[in-house]
């Protein structure tokens, strides 16, 4: 009764809402109802300093006045291309809602259902590395990569503070700082922090299932000629986690139960995963003139994996029969350590930018019980990239990159006012732990071929009508030799192809002058003769339903709306703890199931707080819950709120 209450009282507190500001108009929207970040372009470093200056940040009494606009910041890539952008600091409500990593996502990875918990992506996506990486990738979207992080360029110091309670005890804090040493040179860092309640069977208030300690520092630096350019970061990240192995199923089990959350029957209650991650990354490039640069790229990365469990207690019931090192205790460890050196030259000529650079990287993958000791890797690219700008709606882009001797990459990219459209070509290495791997449940030495993939996307962009934009969309998939983990757990190499037709649907509506929807959907259709060893549902969509507008003579920005996300039905991959990976599974379907969330965004000055009531649905449909993982199942009803303000001087 409480939730029908909710629901009621969500749709009569719209028509409320629409009636009291039908008269109030919405300032600063384009035409479809989207608010644009700002940004500016610097052209010429020299000259944008020189201004920067003159200029006096003074309101009408006199103050200095910071804010936004006087702390920017910027992207690698961006100076990369030499295509400087600033951004100003995000205050948009638009999905600040959706908090951890896999909502921002749009819930296109697969989670066992709660945050910090393992991952792995719901569509096929081709790897950025064409070489060997570690194959430990379950905890990728938690790590700040330092080469994607934002650098600033700040007129005072600045302070992003987010803090988020979610229901159950699921906590997280978020804090960034940075400063202007001088007008060319800024410092800072960044701390996060994770400790999250197991949502199944946990034992006390603090029995967390993920607990994580990340930090960041960061600098960037520019001569006083503008000709170099420094940029460089350090990130570690600890990522905890306390396995549960999912729900025991109840014909295991007839005492087991699904959809009891709390008091849910689990498989582990003492087995831990930890990720340990450290990387050191440097940019840097000099101009030599006439529009052309050298630039050096150096990378650090050092990922230690360990997995324990208690074989003496009943999580042994949950492992297989193997035990390759102990009987009574399971410790596994992996190492994957790497140095990446790029350098290269680029430019800017007649309108075109062009790069062409060499890089050399050396890994070693360790385990103590590799008999011949480490492997390791030295891999020697060649690459390069054209990028030729027509105008600020039309340009062309081809970049390619060949690892001698045996893998390459390709990619072109052409956009226009009413069309873009990619397409990309790459051969590349199986991980280093689908080649080899020793632990006490598994072991195996495998010989696999490369990977092979022809990936087509494109995008229609329809802006005809005011108020409504929609992007249809294609891709197309071609996979050969695909490495996957089958039913029995064991890393495995496709013989034949796999297709994926993918057609899809990006829409955003303004409804009236305070409602708009934003809309996704995706079908995928699987076939080949090895279709079967990847699984993606036929259908997903992810709908946004809500009310918009400033409140109280523009004091408060408001949204109130709904999130209502689906999947169809699928045999979605099983997840196995000892070695982190997804396999595949024929027995558990996850079934079709739409979930709805009912949220509140407002921001008052610079500060944004969200309410987010999880699972409104719940009880009212013809299933107790729902399953996001064989044995794992969603969230429950409950209340999430969080907080982001940002500090100035």
């Amino acid at each position: 009764m409480i939730r029908k209450g909710l629901v009621l009282a969500f749709f009569f507190a719209l028509l409320s809402l629409q009636g009291i500001f039908a008269q109030r108009p919405v300032q600063g929207n384009p035409p479809t109802g989207r608010p644009i970040r700002p940004e500016r372009e610097v052209i010429n470093p020299e000259e944008e300093e020189e201004q920067e200056g003159r200029r006096t940040l003074l309101d009408d009494s006199t103050r200095m006045v910071y804010g936004p606009k006087t702390s920017l910041y910027f992207f690698e890539k961006d100076i990369r291309r030499n295509s400087l952008t600033l951004y100003e600091q995000d205050t948009l409500l638009d999905n600040f809602h959706n908090y951890d990593p896999v909502q921002k996502g749009g819930w296109k990875y697969q989670d066992l259902a709660n945050i910090g918990s393992a991952t792995k992506p719901v569509f096929y996506q081709v790897p950025e590395l064409i070489g060997t990486t570690s194959g430990f990738h379950a905890y990728d979207l938690y790590f700040v990569d330092p080469a994607k992080r934002r650098y600033f360029d700040t007129k005072s110091p600045f302070t992003e503070m987010s803090a988020f309670f979610g229901g159950g005890n699921r906590n997280m804090l978020d804090v960034y700082f940075a400063r202007n040493v001088n007008p060319r040179w800024n410092v800072g860092f960044d701390f996060r922090t994770e400790r999250i309640r197991k949502t199944l069977n946990p034992d006390s208030r603090d029995d967390y299932m993920t607990e994580q300690n990340a930090y960041g520092l960061h600098t960037n630096y520019r001569s006083e000629n503008g000709r170099y350019w420094l940029l460089g970061a350090f990130s570690r990240m600890r990522h905890l986690v306390n396995e549960i192995g999912g729900i025991i199923p109840p014909e295991v089990d007839s005492t087991s139960l699904y959809y009891t959350y709390e008091d849910a029957k689990v498989w582990l209650q003492n087995s831990q995963a930890i990720d340990l991650r450290q990387d050191y990354h440097l940019y840097h490039e000099y101009k030599l003139g006439n529009g052309l640069q050298v630039y050096h790229v150096f990378d650090r990365k050092i990922q230690k994996l360990t997995f324990l469990a208690n074989l003496n207690t009943t999580d042994s019931s949950f492992y297989n029969s193997n035990r390759f090192q102990e009987s009574d205790t399971t410790q596994n460890f992996h190492g994957f350590s790497e140095w990446r050196n790029e350098l290269g030259v680029k430019g800017t000529y007649k309108g075109f930018f062009y790069n062409a650079y060499t890089k050399l990287r050396n890994a070693r993958f360790e385990n103590p019980f590799f008999e011949d000791g480490a492997e390791r890797y030295n891999e020697f690219y060649i690459g390069g990239e054209l990028i030729g700008k027509i105008s600020d709606k039309w340009s062309l882009q081809a970049d390619g990159e060949y690892l001698l001797t045996d893998a390459f990459r390709i990619h072109g990219k052409f956009v226009s006012p009413w069309l873009e459209a990619e397409y990309t070509k790459a051969l590349y290495r199986p991980t280093a732990m689908q080649q080899r791997y020793f632990g006490n449940h598994f072991r195996w030495d495998n010989d696999f071929v490369n990977v092979g993939v022809d990936q087509i996307q494109g995008k229609i962009k329809l802006d005809f009508v005011k108020g409504l934009s929609l992007r249809p969309m294609l891709t197309l998939n071609r996979v050969n030799n695909y490495v996957y983990f089958d039913e029995n757990l064991e890393v495995a190499q496709a013989n034949g192809e796999v297709f994926m037709f993918m057609p899809g649907l990006q829409a955003n509506a303004q409804l009236g002058k305070k409602f708009r929807l934003d809309l996704e959907v995706i079908y995928t259709e699987l076939t080949g003769a090895a279709s079967d060893v990847v699984r993606i549902p036929n259908w997903y969509a992810n709908t946004r339903i809500y009310f918009d507008s400033p409140m109280f003579d523009e004091n408060i920005f408001v949204q109130l709306g709904l999130d209502i996300r689906y999947k169809s039905s699928f045999f979605a991959e099983a997840y196995n703890p000892s070695y982190q990976q997804f396999h595949l599974q024929n027995d558990f379907n996850v079934f079709a199931y739409p979930v709805a969330d009912l949220f509140l965004n407002f921001r008052i000055n610079r500060t944004r707080v969200l309410f987010k009531y999880n699972h409104l649905n719940s009880g009212l449909m013809n299933n107790d819950g729902y399953f996001v993982t064989p044995d794992y199942t969603g969230y429950r009803s409950f209340l999430d709120l969080g907080i982001t303000w940002y500090l100035f001087d």
